[in-house]
């Protein structure tokens, strides 16, 4: 269920680990109030940190294109899946050692970084085989990460997304070449990459923070990796999340704290309560009726209307072990 914070929520937590797409930008685009709302909690003292599970492109890359969107960030304040799956290779393997790459720039420069050679072929002896999004990484070159995988190289995945935006619409993202190596070589790959930790670990280890908060949109990325990292979450609804995924959330895919934006960071999050009959928050009713989600009443935050449904919805799927159905519920404005 979710938590109760009675004083604004960045009170509580000295980082903000932030997904990029769904809670700072879409697309190209920055979310609406995102910069200002970014702006003001780091004048509040909060540390921020950007946190991808894209590996093709640099931090410094990243950070240029959300400076651009109004949001005050340098490199070192951006986190990538290839830096985190650099940094467990790096944990493995000697100084210098060759990791035969599919990828982009962000994997290589992360590989470089962390004191480690990236290489293109069998015959430069690789240690190890490391794969993240790469949108020109060709067939052939595939081939053979395939055959060093099968005949015994460790593997090491950024993330396994499945899709990924484009600037043409959803496209297959790295999720699906990582099905395709596993299928062929029988191997599974250790993941950097949410919903696994160590990008999370990563991102704590490079900023720092004692009480860190995830930030995201995506409740089988963001908020299962607040889940296996054991930090608490916020999922904001400016993203891919909507009232359909909350209420058919499991344990693992429920966040802590919840809000429609970023505006979350600087309000009490009450939780809602059960009167033995319906699940009741700032005014809201919401109950399972028939197994119909219903809520009514005259509340006037639309965040404790969302708490109280989703709320709702969970206890009865604690109780029931069925979903309920959102039908045609709309939230408030």
């Amino acid at each position: 269920m979710l938590k109760e914070s009675a004083e604004p929520l960045l009170a509580g937590y000295d980082l903000a680990m932030l997904d990029l797409d769904g809670v700072v930008y879409i697309g190209a685009a920055a979310v609406d109030g995102a910069p200002e709302h970014l702006r003001r909690a780091r004048t509040a003292g909060l540390h921020l940190a950007f946190v991808t599970n894209n590996a093709s492109r640099p931090p410094q890359r990243v950070a240029d294109h959300l400076v651009r969107l109004g949001v005050e960030v340098g490199p070192s304040d951006v986190v990538t899946s290839a830096q985190a799956a650099a940094h467990l290779l790096a944990d493995r393997l000697p100084t210098g050692a060759r990791v035969f790459t599919l990828g982009g720039d962000g994997l290589r420069e992360a590989l470089v970084e962390e004191g480690l050679e990236p290489v293109g072929s069998r015959d430069d002896e690789p240690a190890a085989v490391v794969t993240g999004y790469g949108p020109d990484v060709v067939w052939r070159d595939i081939m053979v990460g395939a055959v060093l995988i099968r005949d015994g190289l460790p593997w090491v995945a950024s993330n396994t997304d499945m899709t990924i935006p484009t600037d043409y619409g959803i496209g297959p993202g790295h999720g699906v070449q990582v099905r395709m190596l596993r299928e062929f070589s029988g191997v599974e790959p250790e993941v950097a990459g949410k919903p696994q930790r160590p990008l999370l670990d990563e991102t704590v280890r490079r900023v720092g923070g004692d009480h860190p908060l995830m930030v995201g949109d995506r409740l089988d990325t963001d908020i299962e990796g607040a889940h296996n990292a054991g930090v608490d979450s916020l999922c904001v609804l400016t993203g891919v999340s909507g009232l359909a995924d909350l209420a058919a959330a499991d344990r693992q895919h429920r966040p802590t704290y919840l809000s429609r934006t970023l505006e979350g960071l600087f309000t009490a999050h009450p939780v809602p309560e059960d009167d033995g009959a319906q699940t009741v928050l700032g005014g809201w009713r919401a109950t399972v009726v028939d197994g119909r989600l219903c809520v009514d009443g005259d509340g006037r935050s639309a965040d404790d209307w969302w708490r109280a449904v989703v709320t709702a919805a969970w206890r009865y799927a604690d109780e029931t072990g069925e979903v309920a159905d959102t039908g045609d519920l709309r939230p408030p404005e």
